[in-house]
């Protein structure tokens, strides 16, 4: 068998930091969409491709909805984890879409998404983390995967839900932990949903025949699981690694020194004994356990089942034990942090989608979030009810006004025109 922890590439940092390119949209369409009936947003080439967009305007506008769009244009679930079906407009006739003109620094790509045409109840009874069973998606007019996505954009993000991530479960910690991984591990998501597939159908077995599963098809089901986790694990290990020793570099109080670290029993076998010793010892761990997990329907050991831990570094406490202002400066300095290193390991900054993040923030907080955006080589999304609070970008920044599900661009020289949509969910 071929060693798993060969299949994901340990990261390496580009010597040359500078002039490192980013993605950018040159064009957002939407159909059928949460609050939207139809809606197309023009990214105005004298702006800038790379300028930061703006997004103003009140509570349930669908300010976030534009954000999750765009989330959509990679792999899995999007920045609200939605399933496929739920991001419909209510009363559509037709399947939502979402397409994009994405700036590359090879030229423009023309990428969409939107629900598989026959998919069922049962794809979506199975869609794991990053799975992406019930979407399609389309590459310059040829149809592909949605994994394809991943190859011509790479996008992250920071809502307000995710303030939660210090005191939530830790499915909602280790689904973070996989984005962040992704950034630096192209492969991740598709390591993982293999993982996943070969867990589900283990288990499948297991709770169908219970005692009379065929051992030699549970004990090739038991090896592909442990190749594969190796490979999860592996992956997550190099990103921590890399990520913690990126984010004490840049601590300067307003940014906090953040210590990571991952709970679970691959990852820590992973970082004290050899790789194949480990896959052996999880596929004994596997065996001993079938039994009981036929029984009670679930895995019980596996890297489905580790942590993510985050330590304010400078009080020497654990994330959810600090307050609700430290947290957010934790959250906010280790997502910048993540995407700069993302930009100088594959030589390339991802979108950047920062959701009613500003008014959290202290002025001078503000102030630090500013300049990182307009120093940042991929193209930053963000929205706010509040337009003063983003005075000090308002000059370099593309906005757009959005309200009842309507955007219209910000006047220049005269009002443009709005551009409607019917309906709202």
């Amino acid at each position: 068998m071929k060693n798993a922890i060969n299949m994901s590439s340990v990261i390496t940092l580009r010597p040359d930091k500078r002039n490192i390119p980013g993605l950018a949209l040159n064009r957002l369409t939407v159909r059928n969409f949460r609050c939207y009936d139809t809606a197309r947003l023009d990214i105005p080439a004298s702006d800038g491709p790379h300028s930061p967009v703006l997004l103003v305007g009140p509570n349930g506008a669908g300010k976030t909805n534009i954000l999750e769009a765009i989330s959509f244009l990679t792999p899995g679930r999007g920045l609200r984890c939605a399933k496929i079906a739920d991001v419909t407009r209510v009363g559509a006739e037709g399947p939502w879409g979402v397409a994009a003109g994405i700036l590359r620094p090879e030229g423009l790509v023309e990428a969409g998404t939107g629900p598989k045409e026959g998919a069922t109840d049962e794809d979506e009874a199975l869609d794991g983390d990053f799975s992406t069973i019930r979407r399609t998606a389309r590459i310059d007019g040829k149809r592909a995967g949605p994994a394809a996505l991943r190859t011509v954009a790479s996008v992250n993000w920071m809502t307000p839900q995710m303030d939660r991530i210090f005191i939530d479960g830790t499915a909602s910690r280790r689904r973070f932990l996989d984005r962040l991984v992704l950034g630096l591990h192209p492969d991740h998501s598709r390591t993982l949903n293999a993982y996943e597939k070969a867990m589900r159908d283990r288990l499948r077995l297991l709770v169908d025949r219970h005692d009379s599963a065929d051992a030699a098809w549970l004990t090739a089901l038991e090896a592909q699981m442990a190749e594969y986790a190796i490979a999860v694990a592996a992956a997550r290990l190099d990103a921590v690694s890399h990520l913690a020793g990126y984010v004490a570099a840049r601590a300067n109080g307003l940014w906090p020194g953040a210590g990571l670290a991952i709970e679970g029993v691959i990852e820590h076998w992973l970082s004290t004994l050899p790789a194949l010793e480990v896959e052996e010892r999880f596929c004994s761990v596997l065996k001993a356990n079938r039994s009981q997990d036929g029984l009670t329907g679930r895995t019980v050991d596996g890297v489905h089942r580790s942590d993510f831990r985050i330590t304010h570094l400078e009080k020497r406490m654990a994330a959810e034990m600090c307050s609700t202002g430290e947290q957010k400066a934790l959250l906010t300095g280790l997502i910048l942090a993540s995407v700069r290193l993302e930009a100088e390991t594959t030589g390339l900054a991802p979108l950047l989608l920062l959701d009613e993040v500003v008014a959290h923030l202290d002025e001078e907080r503000r102030q630090a979030l500013f300049e990182e955006v307009c120093s940042f080589a991929g193209q930053v999304w963000l929205t706010g009810t509040d337009l003063s609070l983003f005075k000090p970008i308002l000059g370099r920044a593309v906005i757009f006004y959005v309200e009842n599900a309507a955007i219209r661009p910000a006047a220049k020289t005269q009002e443009p025109p709005f551009m409607t949509s019917e309906g709202r969910s």
